[in-house]
């Protein structure tokens, strides 16, 4: 049975060193988050999702979820009382405002938390990792009433949320959607239609789902600008603002899914059930993408935490099992073989599963503290800078993170050799698992297209510009100190490739669209090589800073200054033939006629 232990050193490490959090206590919210906090936060949440969440993740998706002849769905064997532990201990509840009985600190711990969930049990993270983007969606786009209604037993966890967006016949083109909102003149409208793909849709989890809809009035331009967005829950608020009467929804069938079996992916079927616009009227996108553009962060979390989890079975394996002798000569003589970790092929995984879990645990603590401070820094120029840079890093959270994540994945089941194919070791669960982070909430592809197709060129290309200055200082700074400098070179070549890879966009797109779509994967994934390694450069001058000490855990920060070495030679080379590939254009790849891909005889 596979196991889970939350990675709470490097994350402390992260929050308090490397981000300094404690520092920005003169912000909102940052003021009761002190070291000790900090520490008992991470400490704590990892023990729950250790002790609570872990070991229900194997049987939950063996068992997965039921769904009842009457419409309902049941959660797998443990998951309610799990869900209400969860709840008792205000886990949801962390980055919410205090206004609607959240706890009000940093988006930053919150993000901790949902790092370890996901690790332990993503089918079980889900559940409330959709309630809070739905919590967030209402929170900016509700009015004070809808605030009211719905925030304070959404944030608490009584009652859980959903996004729905796709129908079965469009997915990323939602300007085909084709379901209704009739208005009835009292402000409320009569919803219907289908939608599919609807995670956490129907289940015994909560009291109440909160359903966030997008659908067309009559009359909406028929396109993505005539899109609204609906507040329909799954059962109708009484006076007294408790569920009442139940709602014109239902599940019509649960996904037969690859994984997240435990999570109740449904078919919900909307028959003239109330709903109340959330927003303006054919402004749904623009409030939905308050949720989409969480989600998408919280999706490359999930890269991160089955990368993670994997490793970590990945070494125990390594560890343990025994087969064949070192190249250099027995590493155990009086045994009948070393074990598999002696051998460099094995090394070269897990070495590659390390540096990216820790280069990209950096990265998405750091991208939750730029929301953090999109809302809260003190200045203008500081809140705009936040929301660049956040802006243009989300679509390479997603993208990179999750493509590399399922990677890890992959090669943490290869480690296992043939017993990583057989359901008893958990492995392969963690690869099914890890495979949904790369198509939902946008497929890669179209996280690609909006990095280069939009976030580049946006407002006169300022977010990629302050990104490549954020990481050209970082260069400049780290050159002097002997203990990076050469890490610090790598890097400035590496960013080269892909200051070179921006400016064949700027010379090549506009003259040929089809070169930026053939390119834009190519140049996603060099932006997160660089990212990588820009976050590996602030972990190695941190840990050298405390080298320079007699730290007691000296061991720590050595294995991080060689981790950050090996991240320079064997991940950011890949930058620059990544760059060859974008180059070639799309001539060869848009050349072919329809019938040359036809196996036909």
């Amino acid at each position: 049975m596979p196991t889970y232990t939350a990675p709470t050193r490097d994350t402390r490490f992260v929050l308090n060193e490397m981000l300094d959090l404690a520092s920005y206590g003169n912000l909102p919210g940052f003021e009761n988050a002190s070291q000790d906090l900090i520490d008992t936060i991470v400490n704590e949440a990892g023990k729950f999702c250790s002790e609570v969440l872990a070991p229900i993740n194997q049987s939950g998706d063996e068992e997965g979820c039921t769904r009842h002849e009457d419409g309902s769905v049941t959660t797998p064997k443990g998951f309610k009382e799990a869900y209400d532990a969860y709840v008792e201990g205000g886990w949801g509840t962390l980055g919410k405002p205090e206004e609607f009985g959240g706890q009000g600190l940093p988006h930053t711990l919150a993000m901790v938390v949902e790092e370890f969930t996901a690790s332990a049990n993503q089918a079980f993270g889900m559940y409330p990792g959709l309630t809070n983007g739905a919590s967030a969606a209402i929170e900016v786009a509700g009015t004070q009433e809808q605030k009211k209604a719905y925030l304070p037993k959404m944030i608490s966890g009584e009652w859980s949320g959903t996004m729905n967006l796709t129908e079965p016949h469009c997915g990323t083109d939602l300007g085909l959607i084709r379901t209704k909102a009739e208005p009835l003149g009292d402000g409320s409208y009569k919803i219907s239609g289908t939608k599919i793909f609807i995670s956490a849709g129907e289940h015994d989890l909560t009291s109440n789902i909160i359903h966030l809809v997008l659908a067309k009035t009559p009359g909406a331009p028929d396109s993505s600008k005539g899109i609204s967005l609906f507040i329909v829950p799954k059962f109708i608020l009484d006076e007294n603002g408790e569920p009442g009467d139940r709602n014109g929804v239902t599940c019509g069938s649960i996904e037969k899914k690859m994984g997240i079996h435990a999570n109740s992916t449904c078919v919900l079927n909307y028959d003239e059930a109330t709903g109340y616009m959330l927003g303006e009227e054919n402004k749904g996108l623009a409030a939905m993408f308050v949720m989409m553009n969480a989600a998408r962060l919280g999706v490359g979390l999930q890269g991160l935490a089955q990368a993670e989890v994997s490793y970590q079975n990945g070494v125990t394996y390594a560890l343990d099992r025994r087969q064949g002798r070192a190249l250099a000569g027995p590493a155990e003589p009086e045994a009948k073989a070393d074990p598999i970790f002696v051998h460099p092929d094995v090394r070269r995984m897990l070495m590659d599963a390390k540096v990216f879990n820790e280069g990209m645990r950096a990265l998405c603590l750091w991208g939750a503290l730029q929301v953090d401070l999109t809302h809260k820094a003190q200045t203008e120029e500081e809140r705009q800078l936040a929301d660049d840079l956040i802006g243009i890093m989300t679509p390479v959270i997603k993208g990179y993170g999750t493509d590399k994540g399922y990677d890890i994945a992959n090669n943490m089941q290869q480690v296992y050799g043939g017993h990583g194919y057989v359901k008893e070791w958990g492995m392969e669960q963690f690869v099914r698992d890890s495979r949904i982070a790369m198509i939902y909430e946008g497929t890669n592809g179209v996280q690609a297209m909006d990095l280069c197709g939009r976030k580049l060129a946006s407002k006169g290309g300022r977010a990629i510009q302050a990104f490549f200055k954020m990481i050209d200082d970082a260069i400049a700074d780290a050159k002097g100190n002997e203990a990076l400098a050469d890490l610090a070179t790598t890097l400035e070549k590496a960013l080269g490739e892909q200051k070179a890879a921006t400016m064949w966009f700027m010379q090549n797109a506009m003259a040929n669209p089809n070169h930026l779509g053939a390119g834009a994967h190519h140049y996603m994934h060099i932006m997160g090589i660089v990212t990588l390694g820009f976050f590996w450069l602030k972990q190695a001058k941190t840990a050298s800073a405390a080298l320079t000490g007699d730290p007691e855990d000296k061991a720590f920060y050595e294995a991080k200054m060689t981790s950050a070495a090996y991240y320079a030679e064997r991940f950011l080379p890949d930058a620059g033939a990544l760059r060859r590939k974008l180059e070639a254009g799309s001539e060869n790849m848009m050349a072919l006629p329809e019938e040359a891909f036809s196996t036909a005889a």
